[in-house]
């Protein structure tokens, strides 16, 4: 293949890949690296072509027709199909802004084969591939869906004429796969519906175990402000000092020596049973509130473990939220997309009963 009578229009670097032949569902990747993709104009046949060479191969050399559609099937991957190589190339690209430029000038590119078509049929030569690629956007070609690997799905170009009984055959070997893709996109909706359910249930598990947490932690809150309360009313009597009171009788015709005496002795018998009493009291006093302090650092500790329980437990609820939230998203655009799937195949199966039916 020579390219000396060809200008370049547009180059890009991109992954290659073919779809695999035997199963017409896997990609086959052309290397490890990017390699260069350019877009070619022939003006000797006034044709355009997409070339991308491997070393001394050339991976891709796709002629660019009016009936070809470039659909990106991800922010960073497209595909078109080329009927005449009878395969399907596809291109993962760095980011989705390469992705955009390459879509654009695949439009324009076709618009320009287009016009030059109709110019060649009308008898007319475009004089200048910049007349041809002055674009405009004419609504893409209708779409056979084939299912491919993962999120990369792949679309043929229906042709414009009408289709012979090879043709046939492949629409009916698509339809044939199509149900096989059906049948997995309806497996994987389950699949994530079952999911579903079990987030739903841990949830709700979890929403039971931090209302008991939370009932635990109040309980233990009151335990612990009704020994502080306790404490403060041991602090306030062992403020307080019962004076004793020692009553005693005089007797008629006792002398004053006889008195003071008496008083003396019993003085010092009030010492003595004060500093008896009172010794016993503040350690009964002190050993109580020593073991109520302990209570309270211990219940002060529990509370501790309890809120950091009750924390992790309400990030987990977060997170289980968050979790059903995405599974919920799943499902819906996994719903989509088998509804996309459907209609598809509801429509691939009109056209080839409409086929049947105009075959003699």
């Amino acid at each position: 293949m020579s390219t000396a009578r060809e200008q370049p229009i547009f180059s890009t670097r991109a992954h290659v890949f073919q779809i695999d032949p035997a199963t017409k569902r896997n990609w086959i990747p052309a290397g490890k690296h990017a390699l260069t993709v350019s877009y070619f104009y022939d003006a000797t046949r006034n044709v355009y072509r997409i070339i991308s060479i491997g070393g001394a191969k050339a991976i891709i050399n796709s002629t660019v027709t009016p009936n070809m559609t470039f659909t990106k099937t991800s922010q960073k991957f497209g595909q078109w199909a080329d009927s005449r190589a009878n395969t399907v190339y596809g291109l993962g690209f760095a980011s989705e802004q390469h992705l955009t430029q390459f879509a654009e000038k695949f439009q324009e590119v076709k618009e320009a084969a287009r016009l030059a078509r109709e110019k060649s049929q009308d008898g007319g030569e475009l004089t200048s591939p910049a007349l041809a690629l002055a674009a405009h956007q004419v609504p893409p070609s209708p779409l056979v869906s084939a299912n491919g690997p993962g999120d990369e799905k792949l679309f043929r170009s229906q042709s414009a004429d009408v289709p012979g009984p090879a043709e046939r055959e492949r629409l009916k070997k698509m339809l044939s796969e199509g149900s096989v893709g059906e049948v997995q996109w309806e497996a994987e909706f389950f699949a994530l519906q079952d999911s579903n359910n079990k987030l739903a249930g841990a949830l709700r598990e979890a929403n039971a175990a931090a209302a008991q947490w939370r009932q635990q932690l109040e309980a233990q809150r009151a335990e612990a402000e009704r020994l502080r309360q306790r404490v403060a009313e041991l602090e306030a009597q062992a403020a307080v000092a019962e004076p004793p009171s020692v009553s005693e009788k005089e007797g008629p015709g006792q002398s004053l020596e006889q008195l003071e005496a008496l008083v003396q002795t019993k003085d010092q018998e009030i010492q003595t049973l004060k500093s008896q009493t009172g010794g016993t009291r503040e350690a009964l006093d002190a050993t109580e509130r020593e073991e109520a302090q302990q209570k309270v650092q211990d219940l002060e500790t529990r509370n501790a473990e309890l809120e950091h329980q009750l924390r992790a437990t309400e990030r987990s609820l977060e997170e289980a939220r968050a979790e059903r939230e995405r599974a919920r998203a799943e499902v819906g655009r996994a719903a989509q997309l088998l509804d996309v799937r459907l209609f598809e195949l509801s429509e691939l199966r009109e056209g080839l009963a409409r086929l049947a039916e105009g075959t003699p």
